[in-house]
């Protein structure tokens, strides 16, 4: 039987910022993205911000009705990445085994460290309480035999909070919980359980899992093995690296554009950011994809091949390719560049069909590319991204 822990730091975004501005502590405070640019959301809220019913996520315009005196921050994701990774170096003194789950969040796999540091919920409050001493940031954790209801525990005392969910007393525990507190139970899937007359956990435990399965197809298996306590997937090293299944940006518009030459030059801005974060990753891409979002919330996902490459050049042309082809001249709201079919360079790749056939001239000029897209990349990093660009996308100083 595995001991497992889910951490999760209470409010990270503002409880950084109130020790950053430890006077954040006293007043209802939310961080949010500017409302001036649509990113009107509460990222996050302390407990004085949370008794006036905010939620993340909620519109700003929604928090303020409730709390009108509510100060609102704006984010600063280099603090939130540093006091992560130093919260990841509390979890590491207790076990190697520490899987990062999002920035504020990790499951940790404490089965051989018991005999070291004492029971798992000895280890639990350990960890809590060190986390709060040294960085004076609170989490809760769940403990369990695996880690969906430790990532359930975790969720259910907030904040600075132990929640177990131990093997002979889940059932009591988790079973008479609705249906929407199982992970991965969103809104449809939930009324489709209604419809089929589930309506909390232990109904999906004790229901026909073929008919499950014809309902939802391989979800319907994870729904069943979940409300059984039955999850074997393992906790990773903290050192082992994940790769992403896509890398996006995307932008949402203080005004609608319907300017196609300015519209151009975004996607290419766009082309520039998601190229460097390729790079960064040591992956190169074969899927280009562009999302167009109206004015009226209508949205298209148009999407082309190509052979693979994390040059800004390639990457920006398939992409201004694709707006040009699909954009239907109303005004647009959001425009999203994502890239796909992803693969690590860290292993030696093998030559393929195309690259053998490159003749020596053009894989000669490609690897001049690189080696500039790599200075590039460099300078930005030192001197910032508005210092050093591209020389394509200096000739205008529209603003975006």
């Amino acid at each position: 039987m595995r001991s497992i822990l889910h951490c999760d730091l209470n409010g990270f975004f503002a409880s950084v910022e109130c020790l950053r501005r430890p006077e954040l502590k006293n007043v209802p405070m939310a961080v949010s993205g500017d409302p001036k640019l649509r990113h009107g959301i509460i990222l996050a809220k302390n407990e004085i911000a949370k008794k006036y019913g905010i939620y993340t996520p909620e519109t700003v315009y929604s928090a303020k009705k409730k709390c009108p005196n509510l100060v609102l921050v704006e984010p600063h994701y280099e603090e939130y990445k540093k006091y992560s990774k130093l919260v990841n170096l509390i979890y590491l003194k207790y076990t190697d085994k520490v899987e990062p789950f999002s920035i504020d969040e990790a499951f940790l796999d404490i089965t051989e460290s018991i005999s070291l540091f004492g029971s798992p919920k000895e280890i639990a409050y350990k960890i809590k309480e060190e986390v709060k001493n040294t960085l004076g940031l609170t989490i809760s954790v769940g403990v369990s035999f695996n880690k969906i209801f430790a990532k359930m525990g975790s969720d259910m005392k907030k904040p600075d909070a132990i929640t177990i969910i131990d093997y002979e007393h889940f059932k009591e525990i988790i079973h008479p919980l609705p249906v929407e507190n199982m992970l991965f139970v969103g809104k449809s899937t939930k009324e489709a359980l209604k419809k089929m007359r589930i309506d909390t956990i232990g109904d999906i435990a004790g229901y026909d899992m073929n008919k499950l399965v014809k309902k939802f197809g391989k979800m319907g298996i994870q729904l069943y093995h979940y409300a059984n306590g039955i999850d074997d997937s393992e906790v990773n090293y903290y050192n082992v690296k994940h790769f992403p299944k896509s890398i996006s940006k995307g932008i949402t518009f203080a005004k609608d554009i319907s300017d196609i030459t300015l519209l151009t030059e975004i996607v290419m801005k766009l082309a520039e950011e998601v190229s460097k974060s390729l790079r960064s990753k040591n992956m190169k891409c074969s899927n280009v994809c562009i999302s167009i979002k109206y004015n009226d919330f209508s949205v298209i996902n148009r999407q082309k091949k190509i052979f693979k490459t994390d040059l800004f050049q390639d990457i920006s042309k398939i992409a201004v390719e694709i707006l040009k082809e699909n954009y239907n001249h109303n005004p647009v709201r959001k425009l999203t560049l994502a890239l796909s079919m992803l693969e690590s360079l860290d292993d030696e790749v093998q030559l393929d069909l195309f690259t053998l056939q490159v003749e020596k001239g053009e894989a000669s000029s490609n690897k001049k590319i690189e080696t500039v897209s790599k200075v590039v990349d460099d300078m930005q990093n030192r001197f910032g991204t508005d210092k050093v660009k591209f020389g394509m996308l200096i000739h205008n100083n529209k603003k975006i």
